[in-house]
């Protein structure tokens, strides 16, 4: 097992992976672990703490089973670093199995190995995935993806799910399920990146009467939003609006829906409202027509992600989850 660390890494994105396949060793696994940088020296991550090196690249004469590549904040300028893409590729050559996690994904894309692949990466990040690299099929909102040998995860914790789903290839369900006990993490993470992204995806645009509309259902969720609202705010047709909604990529009916789901998430996260109240509020109307677009979108009910997704401050001070029977 052997993880790539370079300049400015993230350092979760590096630990998480090792903390792992350390922890299944604790239950029968077999990993031998091993830090490699370009010159097997000690690198600083981005979060200031140094990491010291096992090997250099050139030393890395045995193959390994996985090989992992972290990501960095600065990934624009990592993708840039000929000599570091050079090393990336060297290594996968001699890996059963190339992982990246977070924006490590576009070393492997600019190091050619996802071409023609399918692939993850942190969901504020996908976009720029796709454009910059178009042989890459980006899915935008899985929390890790496997196609052949190489396998892509999302945004920083996201690599700790995609090495558990590694221990379970190797070493079964059993062992991979203790080390998410021992972790304290989930075996298998409910939803996709979505629900992780409350208010990153509103569509931009110059135009002021979109504008304002957008900003309207932002504002309050739980007004009245339908096409025919919409075109008397901006003051056109609703053929008008509709077309403007075509110009950024959505619908006026998914634009509202996305916005309400949001909206619920947060209101879920952050407070113990009856799920009548958080429906009420956030324009659903009720219990179950809250409940159908949480598992439409996220496949997960609301009371569920309240219980797995609220503020640890709320759940700090030992309130009951009451509403996990209104699901």
């Amino acid at each position: 097992m052997a993880v790539f660390v370079f300049q400015g890494v993230r350092l979760l994105d590096a630990t998480g992976p090792v903390e792992v396949f350390a922890s299944a060793n604790d239950f029968g696994g077999r990993y031998q672990i091993q830090l490699v940088s370009q010159d097997g020296g000690e690198v600083i991550t981005a979060a200031g703490t140094r990491l010291v090196a096992d090997v250099s690249a050139d030393d890395m004469c045995e193959p390994c089973d996985v090989l992992v590549i972290p990501g960095g904040p600065d990934w624009e300028t990592l993708i840039k670093d000929d000599a570091l893409l050079d090393v990336v590729r060297r290594l996968s050559a001699k890996a059963n199995c190339t992982a990246s996690v977070c924006t490590g994904a576009f070393l492997l894309a600019a190091a050619g190995l996802l071409d023609g692949r399918r692939a993850a990466t942190h969901w504020r990040n996908s976009r720029q995935l796709a454009l910059r690299f178009p042989a890459v099929q980006v899915e935008a909102d899985a929390i890790f993806v496997r196609d052949g040998r190489v396998m892509t995860s999302a945004g920083v914790s996201a690599g700790i799910d995609l090495a558990l789903a590694i221990v379970e290839e190797h070493y079964g369900a059993q062992v991979a399920r203790a080390v998410a006990k021992d972790m304290v993490v989930f075996m298998q993470r409910p939803g996709g990146q979505s629900q992780f992204s409350v208010r990153s995806r509103a569509p931009h645009t110059r135009q002021d009467m979109l504008r304002r509309v957008l900003d309207a259902v932002a504002e309050d969720p739980g007004a009245n939003h339908t096409l025919s609202a919409m075109a008397r705010r901006a003051g056109v047709s609703t053929r008008q609006v509709t077309r403007l909604f075509e110009k950024v990529g959505t619908t006026p009916a998914r634009y509202v829906e996305q916005v309400r789901l949001e909206a619920a998430q947060a209101m879920l996260e952050t407070g113990d409202d009856p799920l009548a109240v958080v429906a009420r509020r956030t324009g659903f109307g009720s219990p179950e027509s809250l409940r159908r677009a949480f598992v439409r979108h996220l496949s997960v009910t609301p009371g569920a992600f309240r219980s797995r997704f609220r503020t640890t401050g709320t759940a700090a001070h030992g309130r009951p989850e009451t509403e996990a029977v209104a699901q």
